[in-house]
C-alpha cells in the first residue's frame, strides 16, 4: 500500500547530485599527488641546485657555530674546575691549623698566624690573577683583600677589596665593601667608612645583614666620641632583633640586663 496513495513520479533526465559519481577515482586522485609531489621535489633539487654554494656557506657557518658553542662550554668547565681546586687549596692553607707552643713542626701546620696568612695570600693573589674572571677568581679577589690586610698590607688590600666590591655576586660585593669599612675606620677614614656602613644597611645581603652593619657602624661613631649616634643604633637593632644575636649584642652594649 502506498503511503497516503500517492506513488513516486520519475520524469527522466539526470539523477540528483548526491547520486552522481566523482569522475576522478581514487587511483587518479593518488596519481595527482604523487606527481604534486615530484615537481614539489624536483623543484626544491632545481632550487639547491641554482644556490648551492650559499647553502654550503650557511651549513659550515652553522656547523661552525655550533663546534665554537661546545668548544667555549668545554673550556668554561674545565677552567671552573681549576679555578674551583686552586681557590679551594687556598682555604685550606687559610684555614690550616697552628703549631702548638713547644710542639715540634708538623706538615700541614703553621708556627704562626702571619706565617699562615702570608702562605695562604700568595695562593689567593695567585688564583686572583689567574682567573679573575670567573666566580672564584672574584672570591679570591676578596681573600687576598682580607688576607693582606692581616699582613699590614693596606694599600694591596685596599685594591684587592675594591675590585672584590664590584662583583656582580652580591653576597660577595657586600663582604668586600664590610671589610673595606672596616679597613677604612683603622686607616682614620671615616668618611668613608661611614658611607659603606649606611649603603650596606640600605642594601643588605645574606653575608652581611643590616643590623651586622648597624652595629660595626655603632662601634665606630662610640669608638669617635658620637655616644648619641651610636646608642641610636644599639636601640634600634635591639628593638628589631628582640631574640636575635645582634639584638643581644646591642642589648649588652646598651647596658640592658637580659
Amino acid at each position: 500500500m502506498l503511503l497516503f496513495g500517492v506513488a513516486p513520479k520519475f520524469t527522466g533526465g539526470s539523477l540528483p547530485a548526491k547520486d552522481k559519481r566523482d569522475p576522478v577515482d581514487n587511483q587518479t586522485r593518488h596519481a595527482l599527488k604523487k606527481d604534486s609531489f615530484v615537481e614539489a621535489t624536483a623543484s626544491s633539487v632545481s632550487w639547491l641546485s641554482g644556490h648551492r654554494s650559499g647553502v654550503l656557506r650557511w651549513i659550515i657557518s652553522a656547523v661552525l657555530v655550533l663546534v665554537v658553542g661546545v668548544a667555549l662550554l668545554i673550556f668554561w668547565s674545565v677552567r671552573r674546575s681549576a679555578a674551583a681546586s686552586a681557590l679551594g687549596a687556598a682555604l685550606d692553607t687559610y684555614s690550616a691549623p697552628l703549631t702548638q707552643a713547644g710542639a715540634p713542626a708538623e706538615n700541614g701546620f703553621y708556627a704562626s698566624a702571619n706565617e699562615r696568612s702570608k702562605a695562604a695570600n700568595q695562593q689567593f693573589a695567585a688564583v686572583a690573577q689567574q682567573y679573575g674572571w670567573l666566580p672564584e677568581g672574584t672570591k679570591a679577589h676578596y681573600f687576598a683583600g682580607i688576607t693582606y690586610e692581616e699582613l699590614k698590607q693596606n694599600s694591596q688590600a685596599e685594591a684587592e677589596l675594591k675590585t672584590a666590591s664590584k662583583a656582580c655576586d652580591h653576597n660577595i660585593s657586600n663582604l668586600a665593601k664590610l671589610a673595606l669599612a672596616n679597613l677604612y675606620q683603622q686607616t682614620a677614614r671615616e668618611a668613608q667608612a661611614i658611607d659603606l656602613y649606611n649603603g650596606l644597611i640600605a642594601k643588605p645581603s645574606e653575608t652581611v645583614p643590616a643590623n651586622a652593619a648597624q652595629l660595626d657602624l655603632a662601634g665606630l661613631y662610640a669608638a669617635s666620641g658620637k655616644q648619641d649616634l651610636a646608642r641610636a643604633l644599639w636601640a634600634k637593632v635591639k628593638d628589631a632583633d628582640k631574640d636575635g644575636a645582634a639584638g643581644s649584642i646591642a642589648a649588652e652594649k646598651l647596658g640592658i640586663a637580659q
